[in-house]
């Protein structure tokens, strides 16, 4: 049995795909920990600059493993348990957490269908990439069940909530295109460039100024939570440690050079 998430580390580049391309990618158990203990090393990795995350076949991740979801509900009613959303808590809040809260800048490469979780997955990252047949989906009222991943912190952020609320009562698939449209994603590309545009993406990411990405992402988190007198302060504090950085200086010099800036661990 192939492994159900994968991972390489290549020159900088944490890659990790989802790898259960018969069932969509759809998350069992196995699939769920594998995913969390790749995006835990990739963020614990100091070898890893920037993570690409994606998946094999023809979907992302369609979400739970309703299968495998139905013989757990049998399981806990027989037992007269109501232990099966655990999984929220055990599982897709863990991988949430460390994909938004790693130092490092995270794409997501939309091969297909992201879903439920899977679309968590994606909204979670700090860069979507998606192919032209890619679609999304929330999924979640449709099975009756509410938001999780993330998906009622992440998507009104991107789309505002009139929008959110919309496509989280009456759940339908939107295109790649649609996704666009309403600023879900940054890029729609054809599919059969998708693996080499996001890696393209991702190594540029991973060639780049980390700490200022990661002080970015900070930024970013702080602000969406706080207001602007805080947020100023926040941002004296991070640009303070940036302008302080080795790769500042790196930067600053290569521009009086005019050459193109060599950070660290590239």
């Amino acid at each position: 049995m192939p492994d159900t998430v994968l991972y390489e580390v290549t020159d900088g580049l944490g890659t990790i795909t989802i790898n259960r391309p018969d069932a969509m990618n759809a998350m069992n158990t196995e699939a769920k920990v594998a995913l969390r203990e790749a995006v835990l090393a990739a963020a614990a990795d100091p070898a890893v600059r920037a993570v690409l995350l994606t998946a094999a076949g023809r979907a992302f991740c369609v979400g739970q493993d309703l299968k495998e979801h139905i013989s757990s509900l049998a399981a806990d009613r027989e037992a007269g348990t109501g232990t099966t959303m655990s999984t929220v808590r055990e599982h897709y809040n863990p991988i949430v957490r460390a994909l938004t809260g790693m130092p490092k800048p995270v794409v997501a490469g939309v091969n297909g269908v992201a879903a439920g979780a899977g679309l968590g997955f994606a909204l979670a990252a700090d860069y979507r990439i998606v192919a032209e047949t890619a679609a999304f989906n929330t999924s979640f009222a449709g099975v009756a069940l509410t938001a999780d991943s993330g998906v009622s912190w992440t998507l009104p952020r991107l789309i505002g909530h009139g929008r959110a609320a919309d496509l989280l009562l009456f759940p339908r698939s939107i295109t790649a295109q649609e996704a666009l449209e309403l600023g879900l994603v940054n890029r729609v590309v054809p599919a059969a460039a998708l693996a080499a545009e996001a890696t393209a993406v991702a190594r540029a990411l991973a060639e780049g100024p980390t700490v200022a990405y990661s002080a970015l992402k900070a930024s970013l988190a702080y602000g969406s939570s706080h207001g602007l007198a805080e947020t100023l302060e926040k941002e004296d504090e991070l640009q303070t440690a940036a302008g302080a950085s080795e790769d500042h200086a790196i930067a600053v010099q290569a521009f009086i050079d005019k050459a193109r800036p060599a950070y660290l661990g590239r």
